[in-house]
């Protein structure tokens, strides 16, 4: 799927939000630079959220809940995780209790791939913007944006 400019990726977040539910996972993978946080950026605002949307690489990990957005949230950034186990020691099953998780750099986490819920975005710089390659889980079947 072609990313052209903001506006595109701005329209397929939105598409994904209108598609999300509770425990559902967006993996989003790709180097330095491809726009992963602009892709999660634009679900969140598509979700309702309003105010600054803060790059989670240092915090890890950030919330957002009800009544700011349709549903309970969290976005994070394993860029930094030397390990998988670092996820665990960091409480991401609680966080993720009842909410989507956006996950950058999900590979350092360990992946979510093999999760039914997980949708997972490839995101390459393109000659004329960039490019999502997207797989959805079993979950995703009939929801792709």
């Amino acid at each position: 799927m072609d990313l052209s400019d903001q506006a595109a990726t701005a329209a397929l977040g939105a598409r994904i939000a209108a598609r999300l539910r509770p425990g559902d996972v967006v993996a989003l993978s790709g180097g330095l630079g491809a726009g992963k946080t602009t892709l999660a950026r634009a679900i969140i605002a598509a979700l309702g959220h309003m105010g600054e949307v803060p790059s989670p690489t240092f915090a890890i990990i950030e919330t957002y809940d009800p009544p700011t957005v349709r549903l309970p949230l969290v976005h994070a950034d394993f860029y930094r995780l030397e390990r998988p186990e670092d996820a665990e020691e960091l409480g991401l099953d609680d966080y993720r209790e009842g909410a989507v998780l956006i996950a950058e750099w999900p590979d350092h986490a360990g992946g979510f791939a093999h999760e039914p819920g997980c949708l997972s975005l490839r995101l390459e710089t393109a000659e004329t913007g960039r490019t999502a390659i997207v797989e959805g889980g079993a979950d995703w079947l009939g929801r792709l944006p």
